[in-house]
């Protein structure tokens, strides 16, 4: 049996109103509202066939018929057109984004926030390694007689900042020399690659200052160990008890379960994204057992070609894929040249 225009026009009007309303949907319905051309008794036979093909299925005993993961499968690669998103919301996510370009953790937070409002679905920006991170910058600033602010900046933007207490020194030549001294010495390295070597060699030629420089390194190893793993912004989290897939208690459990574990949630962006562009991952296409009720659309961000992480939502399977899938995209090359221009 083949997928005729007919056919495809009854699927799409399926799975647009099921998106819309979350209610099975019957050939009345279609007929009623869709303007097809076609009686409901013609749109009634379509649908058989088409749950005979296994694009539609019926749910317990309801009279009418909700979209499967095949169906919403065709539907993305076949019958989906993407909507060109507003100017204001253009502009919303170019001063949301680029107000925060000056610290990563800040960026992504802030992408997934983002993301989050603009779709109403849960959002994940994972952020790249900090122990990739190539030190370029250590600046010691003077806030007050006895507190330093320490910022350490990558190749990546600012990384980590963190007031210490100095009864040593507060004075600006001073700190500025020490920062100097610490830059040389730190400028071309990754995180991870600091060793005990590279970390004694400061120790010695800043020995008068022993107790600060202590204070600072030890902020740099602890910036370090916290940065073995890749970090995970979540936004939108309550965006997800709006849904009323996730009334389910079960289905509910698994998903908060996943968000909980975030380096599962991480390595499933990881496995669903690709270096080529937008990936959508439906349903049961999903590794993961506790997400077999949702769909995930990603994209991977880039710095010189290179991928340094992952954007997507997750959401359930009955999702807006058209305008979810342009938001995607444009935060994602969005992202992409904002570092680009940023770190050149």
């Amino acid at each position: 049996m083949q997928m005729d225009e007919r056919k495809k026009k009854v699927l799409h009007a399926i799975i647009q109103d099921y998106v819309t309303t979350a209610e099975p949907v019957g050939s009345r319905t279609i007929a009623r509202k869709y303007n097809l051309g076609v009686s409901s008794a013609t749109i009634r036979n379509e649908m058989a066939d088409l749950e005979e093909m296994g694009y539609i299925e019926q749910p317990h005993t309801s009279s009418g018929r909700v979209p499967s993961d095949k169906g919403y499968r065709y539907y993305v690669d076949f019958l989906m057109k993407k909507p060109r998103i507003s100017g204001s919301e253009e502009q919303y996510i170019y001063i949301q984004l680029k107000e925060n370009m000056q610290h990563m953790e800040n960026l992504f937070k802030k992408t997934s926030e983002v993301l989050s409002h603009l779709t109403s679905y849960l959002a994940v920006a994972v952020c790249p390694m900090v122990s990739e991170s190539v030190v370029k910058q250590i600046q010691l600033l003077p806030l007050d007689q006895e507190k330093i602010l320490v910022v350490l900046i990558s190749d990546k933007g600012i990384i980590d900042s963190k007031v210490v207490s100095s009864t040593i020194t507060n004075d600006v030549d001073t700190l500025r020399a020490i920062s100097d001294i610490l830059t040389e010495k730190l400028r071309g390295y990754r995180l991870q690659e600091i060793n005990r070597t590279v970390l004694n060699e400061i120790y010695f030629e800043l020995a008068g200052y022993k107790r600060l420089v202590k204070l600072i390194l030890e902020d740099l190893e602890d910036a370090l160990n916290n940065s073995k793993e890749k970090r995970v912004f979540i936004g939108g989290t309550l965006n997800i008890l709006s849904q009323p897939e996730f009334k389910d208690v079960e289905r509910l459990r698994n998903l908060l379960v996943l968000i909980d574990e975030q380096s599962v949630l991480c390595k499933i962006l990881q496995e669903t994204s690709s270096e080529k562009g937008l990936t959508i991952s439906i349903g049961g296409e999903n590794k993961y057992q506790g997400i077999h009720n949702c769909s995930i659309i990603n994209a991977t961000y880039k710095l010189d070609g290179r991928v340094l992480g992952t954007v997507g939502i997750l959401g359930p399977t009955r999702m807006m894929y058209p305008k979810a899938s342009s938001m995607v995209e444009f935060i994602t090359k969005y992202l992409s040249d904002l570092l680009e221009e940023h770190y050149k």
